[in-house]
């Protein structure tokens, strides 16, 4: 499941509290089955002061949901999809919408 959605991807939650909420994954963490998406899941947390570093107070921070409640979002037909692999040409391992039969780009990079 780790590879189906990678970082940078654009997904939507299909279950959970934040059920309908749409982000983007900003870390996977394929050995938990875990990811964090930005602006979603977003939980309260003490923080302790660190001496000149930072302040005490109560933060917000977003919380990693776990990969069987979220579902990629198709660029091409613009629905959550259910991702297939397949080879292109090149004999280059692609993904693919279940839906519309479109290839799903690679997101670029970040770091």
């Amino acid at each position: 499941m780790a590879e189906k959605i990678v970082t940078g991807d654009d997904i939507v939650v299909i279950a959970g509290k934040d059920k309908g909420a749409r982000g983007r994954v900003r870390q996977n963490m394929p050995r938990r089955d875990r990811l964090i998406v930005e602006g979603v899941n977003i939980v309260k947390r003490h923080q302790k002061a660190v001496p000149g570093a930072q302040q005490a107070g109560i933060i917000e921070k977003e919380a990693p949901l776990h990969a069987s409640n979220v579902m990629l979002w198709c660029p091409s037909c613009n629905q959550a999809t259910r991702v297939g692999f397949r080879r292109n040409d090149d004999g280059k391992k692609v993904r693919y919408c279940k839906k519309c039969d479109a290839t799903i780009p690679q997101p670029p990079i970040v770091r």
